[in-house]
């Protein structure tokens, strides 16, 4: 039999885990078991490669200590590395006694997180224990604390020499119905050599390398598209512009998605359609591309879109009413 203990702490001298591990240790060892113990913190580097040792132990011992809140980065880590890289095949048929210390309040509600947790992995729980410690010196010289802890692992040992089985729990079922679709479907082995490169921080740091180029490659290739798709507006602006004599305005439309704001400029018979800031703006616009092609469609007006509040204005609003004049969009 093997058994492998996984301690989310911080491996500081007054955990009492770490106190409750050695001597689940010692017990276990007296049961002629095989036990390796994994410190978290020691590798959490190469945490994602931890579910890998799951696969030849017939049971584990998740411990973990509250000193604030909850079971900690560390545990958090590796069972977030359980659900995407490690075998499920081998999980199902793997036991697991959750061992909580606490030296503030929350020992309880972290327990039953382990639980819940190695559930929905679609694992077996055995019955764990938890246990609020106030002096870690005290805690160690009881000896009665001593012979519970003896009793535990004991237990566990039953547990899993003897294949007991459990009753169905909710956990499971969600695991089958809502959870299936949110996990890597990877073959085991595919999943060991994912948690390899992601392991692996050369690796790692290339392909946000590559994915940062192409991100790049790509903004430039939708901006190259927005440039090119914007020269639509101002041929229709050009095209329908009927000029009105000793008339002249200056407009700056800002359309949601654009780069840079299309200005147009007004006087008489001459029209001034480009992308650009300019200064002495007589009417600021603001609008979506949408509401802009249903205007150059002839299916929208700029005074219909400005009073449903598809359009929002700024200046002078008669000169924002002379652009339904002369412009007649078809």
């Amino acid at each position: 039999m093997k058994v492998n203990i996984y301690y989310g702490g911080r491996g500081l001298l007054d955990d009492p885990t770490l106190y409750v591990i050695n001597k689940m240790e010692q017990v276990l060892s007296e049961l002629q078991v095989e036990v390796h113990t994994y410190n978290i913190y020691e590798q959490k580097n190469a945490i994602s490669m931890l579910p890998q040792t799951l696969k030849d132990a017939d049971g584990i011992i998740l411990a973990t200590t509250v000193e604030w809140l909850g079971i900690g980065g560390y545990m958090n880590q590796f069972l977030d590395a359980c659900w995407l890289y490690a075998d499920k095949t081998a999980i199902a048929s793997t036991y697991m006694q959750p061992v909580v210390m606490s030296t503030t309040y929350g020992e309880r509600e972290a327990m039953v997180t382990l639980e819940n947790a190695w559930e929905i992995l679609g694992g077996l729980p055995c019955p764990g224990f938890c246990g609020y410690v106030e002096d870690v010196g005290e805690f160690r010289s009881n000896s009665e604390y001593a012979r519970i802890i003896e009793k535990k692992v004991e237990s566990l040992y039953r547990t899993i020499s003897q294949k007991t089985k459990g009753l169905p729990t909710s956990n499971q079922a969600v695991k089958r119905s809502i959870l299936r679709t949110s996990q890597l479907e990877l073959s085991p082995q595919e999943s060991e050599q994912l948690s390899k490169f992601v392991s692996d921080e050369e690796y790692v740091q290339t392909q946000k390398t590559d994915i940062a180029d192409l991100t790049s490659m790509f903004r430039d290739m939708m901006g190259q598209k927005k440039e090119d798709s914007s020269n639509e507006y101002i041929n229709d602006f050009k095209n329908n512009f009927k000029g009105i004599n000793e008339f002249s305005a200056s407009y700056l439309f800002m359309i949601e998605g654009k780069d840079k704001p299309l200005y147009l400029g007004v006087n008489g018979d001459q029209i001034d359609c480009h992308y650009g800031k300019e200064e002495g703006i007589d009417v600021y616009m603001k609008m979506a591309a949408n509401i802009m092609d249903n205007i150059v469609a002839g299916r929208e007006t700029f005074q219909r879109a400005f009073s449903v509040g598809d359009m929002t204005a700024k200046g002078n609003f008669r000169t924002l009413r002379a652009l339904d004049e002369i412009f007649s969009f078809q």
